[in-house]
């Protein structure tokens, strides 16, 4: 169980707790195997001989044992429950921190149905282990070897029973348990690949709709659900199997003390009392080790959870804080010097090779090119969502490597063509990267975004609630709020990602004057699909295959940049617009 070993760390912070959880543990064990003796001591003592006082004695003592082990159990039941409540409750927590903090890069290998899994069903399967290791996993084997030692005193000789029917158990259980973990994982892959089909029709709902594959979807569905049902009859049929087969063999082993006891009381050898002890400790021996066979079923389940929160509570970041930030204020200079990058490092095909670029503060930076071409690419460079394979990026000279994460994103802005807003209100939307913003702040962002009169006519205005990821807003409308919680953090750096490609041509028009008139002037990277977007840039770069094809202004490519002239020609070389590639 090493993965469960190592998430113990965060029963640190409960560790009293679970102390004396286990303490009022022993105490309850301590409790229950005094019972058979005392009821040995009745039998052999007080019943047999008619000695009535000492019965009643022994009575009241078990009476006395068994309030004790009544509050003992409460006392455990309660701080099990604390202790294991606040271990998962944390572990949750850091599994959750560990996602935020991942870099994109990270993000681009872990699918979002196998994150829900890990946040969900794993940590509430190492949860209930822990909970029950404080509780039925520590009492089992205390009451099974306390049974043993107690078996072998009361009667060395019938003891030897116990040498053919636990090792035959012991065994059943080791090997279902080593084999537990592997069947399991198997599980967990197939529970990770159901919330993957999941969420993919549930955020999908409306494409599916209305492309009529509702029945495709429905087989997809069913082939992950049958894939994961079929796992689970596997484990329950190899565990139906075991569990009748080890009861069996220890009720044998009951048969067996009652047949050879019998003999021995016949014989003179053994008392009845004697006897009616072993019984019991051979009963109380045997419920722990069917209750530790019912058990390894879910340690295995926990210990293969563990495992898959472990790879990702270890997971090294790609994009990590400078050890030593620097601090300084940001103007908005951007320079590429000489970058390339490549998603996966050194050792996949690079996406940009040989970067050279600069931007200058309060500049736009349009930047053009085909589908793959490395666009998204390049500008999510700056914020650090990814970080150069080599070369740098700096800002005002200081590589972005060298900042802190808060200081550099703080001054970018950032407004992608898939718009992601939150379900809330449409001001708490826009204020998403400044909560503390006044309705003046927001209502002016609104409005260089062109979204502010759309906002008004809406029955509740800015305290409109807005469904989960925008679903009563156009994907236009979705754009413009994004724009606007960008420009409300007042960024030294903006960068649009296409975003305003659901953007009729005359609002992107208003748009682009509303950013020119703000007071404060950023440097704006640009991404469009409409050349016409672009046209009034101060640079315009030109990709094609992750490199610069060109740079320059419209009129200088124009005349320059086959490249350029083969875009602008496709879309305004006939007075019409349409869209482009990207």
């Amino acid at each position: 169980m090493q993965s469960l070993r190592r998430l113990l760390v965060f029963m640190r912070p409960y560790r009293v707790a679970a102390i004396l959880s286990l303490v009022a543990l022993a105490g309850v064990v301590a409790g229950d195997l005094a019972v058979p003796r005392l009821i040995q001591r009745v039998v052999d003592q007080g019943i047999v001989p008619g000695d009535q006082d000492l019965v009643l004695r022994t009575t009241g003592i078990m009476l006395a044992v068994t309030l004790m082990n009544t509050v003992l159990g409460l006392a455990n039941n309660y701080l099990s429950i604390r202790a294991g409540q606040g271990f998962g409750a944390d572990l949750r927590e850091a599994l959750y921190r560990k996602v935020q903090s991942l870099s994109f890069g990270n993000l681009d290998h872990l699918e979002t149905g196998q994150l829900l899994v890990r946040l969900t069903s794993d940590v509430n399967a190492v949860h209930m282990v822990i909970q029950m290791f404080l509780r039925i996993l520590t009492r089992a084997p205390l009451l099974m070897v306390g049974s043993i030692v107690l078996m072998v005193a009361t009667s060395p000789r019938l003891a030897l029973v116990l040498l053919i029917t636990f090792p035959v158990v012991t065994v059943m259980i080791v090997l279902f348990g080593s084999r537990g973990r592997r069947l399991f994982t198997e599980v967990q892959r197939r529970l990770d690949r159901l919330n993957t089909v999941m969420q993919e029709n549930l955020s999908g709902v409306r494409v599916v709709k209305a492309f009529v594959r509702t029945a495709y979807e429905e087989e997809r569905f069913e082939e992950a659900n049958e894939s994961l049902t079929a796992q689970f009859l596997f484990i329950m049929r190899l565990f139906s199997v075991i569990m009748p087969t080890m009861r069996f063999i220890l009720n044998l082993g009951m048969v067996a003390v009652v047949w050879i006891g019998g003999l021995q009381v016949l014989g003179d050898t053994m008392t009845v009392g004697q006897v009616i002890a072993f019984a019991n400790y051979l009963q109380i021996a045997t419920f722990p080790m069917m209750m530790l066979g019912m058990m390894v079923a879910q340690v295995s389940h926990a210990e293969a959870s563990a495992g898959r929160i472990v790879e990702v509570l270890e997971t090294p970041n790609q994009v990590v804080e400078p050890a030593e930030p620097i601090a300084m204020p940001v103007r908005g200079r951007v320079a590429f010097e000489n970058v390339t990058f490549s998603y996966d490092g050194n050792g996949s095909e690079p996406v940009l090779q040989d970067i050279s670029l600069v931007a200058e503060p309060g500049e736009t930076v349009a930047v053009l090119g085909a589908t793959g071409a490395g666009k998204s690419s390049l500008v999510h460079l700056i914020p650090r969502f990814y970080d150069a394979t080599d070369g740098r990026v700096t800002v005002d000279g200081v590589d972005v490597r060298d900042l802190s994460f808060e200081t550099l994103r703080q001054q970018v802005g950032v407004a992608l063509q898939e718009a992601v807003l939150f379900s809330g209100t449409v001001r708490d939307n826009i204020r998403y990267g400044r909560p503390d913003a006044t309705d003046e702040e927001v209502v002016a962002a609104a409005k260089a975004a062109e979204i502010h009169e759309y906002i008004m006519s809406l029955a509740d205005g800015y305290d409109t609630m807005i469904g989960q990821r925008g679903v009563n807003l156009s994907g236009g409308q979705k754009q413009r709020v994004s724009i606007a919680r960008a420009l409300l953090m007042n960024p030294r750096i903006l960068i649009l990602d296409d975003s305003t490609s659901a953007v009729d041509v005359e609002t992107e028009a208003r748009i682009e004057l509303a950013l020119k008139a703000l007071p404060d002037a950023h440097t704006r990277f640009v991404i469009a699909q409409r050349i016409s977007t672009v046209l009034n840039a101060d640079k315009i770069v030109v990709l094609d295959r992750g490199r610069i094809a060109a740079i320059g202004t419209h009129q200088d490519l124009l005349s320059s940049s086959p490249i350029y002239q083969e875009i602008y020609e496709s879309q305004l070389g006939n007075g019409v617009v349409v869209n482009g590639s990207n």
